[in-house]
């Protein structure tokens, strides 16, 4: 159950004619009243042909009327309106069900506290089957005013026991965190103009995408401006930057004008101060365009800075730092996906958003680092290598499980979902851009003999996940990994050890595409092997006859023997 307090209007009359009327799209049947402050005597245009609008308004305004005309400054914002809403799932609910619930809500709210016979005037409408509209004159009947600060998170409160006492679908508990929901207005005109979004949220998407690019709030708007969005930043007289809005092109009032959303409007995060924290309290770095030689590709740089979250996750406020800087790079890695992928990772992008903002501070020095691996992304990337880029992606799916887990332990409810949602977009992501890959070192996968010896590493070196790997339909390609490893001096044992450290299988879907990713991730360098520089001497020593002053001496090699485990192995 939602109930949206609505900001405070000046026009009982005219909320009451909306309520009461056909709606804007024929929409309201049978609009009467099912609870009010004394409904004795309360004329209802819905019930009584007599009754009319204006009658209903000056009963309702009565008190403020009264202390209007005793007092030198008159109230103009009295209207308080709070529609409530249930579920499309959930049952009908009587009349009689709608009565109760408006009367908890107005008492939690404060409008009419409970045991107090002065509070303020209230109705409850009903039009529809499905919601009603509070309406109430926000002064009591002594003259006063209520105290509605924080009356949001009480009337959440309460709408969280009323789905439990009525058994309605469950929502989770308000933080204060969420972005601000769409007009009816606005949604319509984004119908009539044919707009897949509102200007809202249109321009919360345009404002995240450019959040990679820029490395402060006056090059983020330049950003924005140069990409067409209107920009009214306000200045002081020392012409510092204070604030700033954004419109949305063709989005226009009636009089022809440019329409502004303020960045705090757009989204809670997305205020001048929050810009200015994320994108500005980082130390001064080399331009991204300055690694651009860097043996190691901005898709492998971010691969390793992703890790950091599996290690500096023990405070908070590093914590929610890192799971912000995540979504930044989610968002940068969607604009230089390759096609297959790029609408899952916009959408991940996207969803991810909830995820990042909370009510624990972030402290955004800590997530220097991946904060840097998107602006190198968005600067420099170019299309990635399919390994590469499938590694990334496997990282960025793990991170957003440690960012989900991290969010339930601190009873984040709404963050953990908005992470988990996601994870699903990731994992879409990770199969596309993983099928050519798999397909391509399947292709070439060992001989059977290679194959059962690196079973035996498998089995070694993961024994609790080795059956659900060596029956995964990727194993042959993880095979190829693996012997391409060897090949390259790495020990296939001592990197399956090191992958599965990495990150815990027992949640993988496919656990062998999740070490195929970090096996090619980390063995793209070649490393010292002992085992293969050993099995090279034995091959080159054993059984070579030397000659020494005319004597036939023979060599034996003894196997060699690598952290306690024989390196004697057939190839």
């Amino acid at each position: 159950m939602i109930a949206a307090i609505k900001p405070a209007g000046a026009n009982t009359r005219g909320l009451l004619a909306y309520l009461y009327g056909p709606g804007r799209h024929d929409e309201h049947l049978d609009p009467h009243i099912v609870a009010g402050f004394a409904m004795l005597g309360m004329p209802d245009p819905g019930r009584n042909p007599d009754a009319t609008l204006t009658q209903l308004a000056h009963h309702l305004d009565e008190p403020v009327h009264l202390r209007n005309s005793e007092f030198g400054k008159k109230i103009t914002d009295h209207v308080w309106h709070c529609p409530v809403r249930a579920a499309p799932e959930d049952r009908h609910l009587s009349d009689a069900e709608w009565a109760d619930i408006a009367q908890r809500i107005v008492e939690a709210a404060s409008i009419a506290p409970p045991g107090d016979d002065l509070g303020c005037r209230w109705i409850a409408v009903r039009h529809a089957d499905d919601h009603i509209h509070i309406l109430a004159t926000t002064v009591r009947e002594d003259g006063r005013r209520p105290k509605l600060h924080g009356s949001g998170i009480r009337v959440g409160d309460a709408c969280r026991q009323i789905e439990t006492d009525y058994g309605l679908r469950q929502l989770k508990k308000g933080d204060r965190t969420a972005g601000k929901r769409p007009t009816q207005a606005e949604m319509h005109k984004a119908q009539r103009l044919g707009w897949e979004q509102t200007s809202g949220d249109w321009l919360q998407d345009r404002i995240r995408a450019a959040i990679p690019h820029a490395s402060n709030a006056e090059e983020l708007l330049a950003y924005l401006e140069a990409d067409g969005i209107a920009i009214k930043p306000r200045r002081g007289p020392s012409g510092d930057l204070l604030g700033y809005a954004a419109g949305r092109p063709g989005d226009l009032n009636k009089n022809g004008k440019q329409i502004f959303h303020p960045g705090g409007r757009i989204a809670p995060d997305l205020t001048l101060p929050k810009l200015k924290a994320r994108l500005e309290t980082t130390a001064p770095e080399e331009h991204p365009t300055a690694r651009r030689e860097c043996p190691i590709t901005p898709w492998h740089r971010a691969t390793d800075a992703v890790g950091i979250l599996n290690s500096d996750m023990a405070h908070d406020t590093h914590a929610q730092a890192h799971i912000t800087a995540l979504g930044e790079l989610i968002e940068a890695t969607a604009q230089k996906a390759p096609d297959h992928s790029r609408a899952e990772l916009r959408t991940a992008a996207r969803t991810f958003a909830r995820a990042q903002r909370s009510q624990i501070r972030a402290e955004h020095q800590a997530a220097h680092t991946l904060r840097r691996a998107a602006r190198d992304i968005a600067h420099t990337a170019t299309g990635p290598d399919g390994s590469a880029f499938a590694a990334l992606i496997a990282a960025l799916a793990w991170a957003t499980i440690i960012a989900a887990r991290w969010h339930e332990a601190k009873n984040q409810a709404h963050q953990a979902e908005a992470a988990r949602q996601a994870l699903h977009h990731l994992h879409n992501a990770a199969d596309h851009a993983l099928v050519p890959v798999i397909d391509t070192l399947a292709a070439r996968h060992p001989s059977d003999q290679a194959s059962r010896t690196l079973a035996h590493d498998i089995r070694a070196a993961v024994p609790d996940h080795a059956d659900r790997i060596l029956t995964d339909p990727a194993w042959p390609a993880l095979a190829t990994v693996l012997a391409d490893a060897e090949a390259g001096g790495h020990n296939p044992h001592q990197l399956l050890k090191e992958a599965a450290a990495q990150r815990e299988l027992t949640s993988a879907r496919q656990p062998a595409r999740v070490l195929i990713t970090r096996i090619q991730h980390t063995s793209r360098n070649p490393a010292p092997n002992l085992r293969a520089e050993a099995a090279r001497r034995r091959s080159t020593l054993s059984g070579i006859q030397r000659h020494s002053h005319g004597e036939h001496v023979a060599v034996l090699v003894r196997p060699a023997v690598v952290q306690g485990e024989s390196i004697h192995r057939q190839l």
